[in-house]
């Protein structure tokens, strides 16, 4: 997990337009004596341990029921919201150019870089439907999918928030974001549908009636609502 802070990344100051900070001791600096740990963009950076997750996710089931997913997905939303904004401030000074200059999966896959080397996993994003109004995200090894491990049904709340969160900042325009298959429902990766909320609100009915991830593909891209 990550938090802003004011903490410098040393790497960084002497070399702030160095892109290639893929190396663990390059995207992280550990300070063992003020138990901190900064990542390149000047983010103080949290362990947590599996333990944690399932008690975040288990407790808040266990005060207030079926509305944690609400609570989990506001709070991704919030995240991803103020995380779009820090990442249009570090891109911008690193790169030298603005976001809206730059070739989007470059960006996408500068914004998430961070995200897999914290351990919230790897993904994909699939563009293809784009003009159709809305597209889809693969995650593989959602930390807390993986942490919970197959329980039969989607978990994965507070990443559907950031996606929204971000992606409404991003291109200014409002966005909602549903798991329609997780890894703790026996798959092997979880896939997000984005899009306007009224392409969010059917893919949950056929959620709801049974459909698979493959169903909700097929009856957006025909047209079915």
């Amino acid at each position: 997990m990550a938090t802003q802070i004011l903490d410098s990344h040393t790497l960084n100051l002497k070399h702030p337009k160095k892109h290639n900070h893929y190396g663990f001791r390059d995207f992280f600096q550990f300070d063992p004596d003020r138990g901190t740990i900064t990542d390149w963009n000047n983010s103080q950076n949290l362990l947590t341990s599996e333990d944690f997750i399932i008690g975040l996710v288990e407790g808040l089931e266990e005060e207030v029921g079926d509305a944690s997913a609400a609570i989990m997905y506001t709070i991704g939303c919030e995240w991803g919201q103020k995380d779009a904004f820090f990442f249009e401030k570090w891109f911008e000074k690193e790169f030298d150019r603005s976001m809206r200059q730059t070739n989007l999966m470059f960006l996408l896959e500068t914004w998430w870089w961070p995200f897999t080397s914290q351990g919230w996993g790897r993904w994909e994003v699939d563009m293809g439907d784009r003009k159709q109004g809305f597209m889809f995200i693969n995650l593989f090894d959602s930390a807390v999918a993986r942490s919970l491990g197959d329980i039969g049904k989607p978990v994965c709340f507070l990443y559907a928030g950031l996606f929204a969160g971000f992606f409404t900042e991003m291109v200014r325009k409002q966005l909602s974001c549903i798991e329609i298959q997780c890894y703790s429902m026996g798959e092997t990766y979880c896939k997000f549908l984005l899009g306007a909320q009224d392409r969010i609100d059917a893919a949950a009915f056929w959620m709801n009636e049974g459909a698979t991830a493959r169903d909700i593909e097929k009856r957006l891209r025909s047209g079915d609502q």
